[in-house]
């Protein structure tokens, strides 16, 4: 067994929902990690890693002084308002015990733009309440000195037991018709390469602004009837949804801060990953 790192101690708010729970799986073997989990479970309960944590019940600080953490990775849903004060708390927290925070958030942040892809540094702006949110933390965090900070922006996020996969499989199965986008170009991501960019960015001390979306561009359509492919051999139904007349991007890609070559993926390996 591979010895853990003392140096790291890192919590992971949201380890029990299906990002969370693919970073704890990479990072457990390699660092003390701890994680939270909001609903009633037995596995999480009888896990002295896990902590129960309600957003809009209890502290954070709480948890954070019983865990000690020197990282803190935010995956978090729910509540937007809760979200918000928990990370103000955060906040507090990184500068008193000279900690750093992980932070997932989203293409979304770019939503109102819809003619180009976007970089790290480009000004966000969206027309969504889900976008507002995340921009409302990452402009909160990055009001911080920035060695204790990580936005890292995600795209779609796919996975074997993730939620739009289980999602896609049902409306398969009852017959439903599936939406798709014609006119949305996208990149995509899979939980485990994500897993492997935290823990790259946890190793090198990285801090600043991170894309970590696939270095190709799909269109929605198109890559959803690919993994339907993938499933099995259905008839499915589709919705077809315009929101715009032109294409309308919807994509991170990254400028400035990139990885290596062997953390960086292709929507062709996400589609990969789903079928193994």
């Amino acid at each position: 067994m591979k010895k853990k790192s003392d140096k790291e101690r890192i919590l992971i708010l949201g380890a029990s929902g299906f990002i969370g729970n693919a970073l704890y799986k990479e990072l457990c073997n390699y660092f003390k990690t701890f994680g939270t989990f909001c609903n009633n479970n037995k596995t999480y309960e009888n896990n002295r890693h896990f902590f129960q944590y309600s957003m809009e019940k209890d502290d954070v600080f709480d948890v954070l002084q019983r865990v000690k953490p020197t990282i803190i990775i935010s995956a978090l849903r729910g509540d937007f308002a809760s979200q918000v004060v928990v990370h103000q708390h955060i906040s507090e927290y990184l500068l008193r015990f000279d900690s750093k925070l992980i932070f997932l958030s989203s293409a979304n942040v770019f939503d109102a733009y819809s003619k180009y892809p976007s970089y790290e540094f480009d000004k966000t702006l969206s027309h969504s309440v889900y976008g507002h949110f995340k921009i409302k933390i990452e402009n909160m965090l990055l009001r911080l000195p920035k060695k204790h900070v990580v936005i890292a922006r995600l795209p779609m996020v796919f996975g074997v037991s993730s939620p739009r996969i289980n999602e896609l499989k049902l409306f398969l199965k009852e017959q439903l018709p599936i939406e798709i986008f014609p006119n949305l170009v996208m990149n995509v991501t899979s939980d485990c390469k994500l897993a492997q960019q935290i823990h790259y960015m946890i190793n090198r001390r990285k801090n600043g602004i991170f894309h970590l979306g696939s270095s190709d561009l799909v269109h929605h359509d198109e890559f959803i009837g690919d993994i339907i492919t993938s499933l099995g051999q259905y008839k499915p139904q589709f919705k077809h949804v315009y929101t715009t007349n032109d294409e309308r991007y919807l994509a991170v890609l990254p400028k400035e801060n990139t990885l290596p070559k062997h953390l960086q993926i292709k929507s062709t390996a996400v589609l990969k990953e789903l079928t193994v």
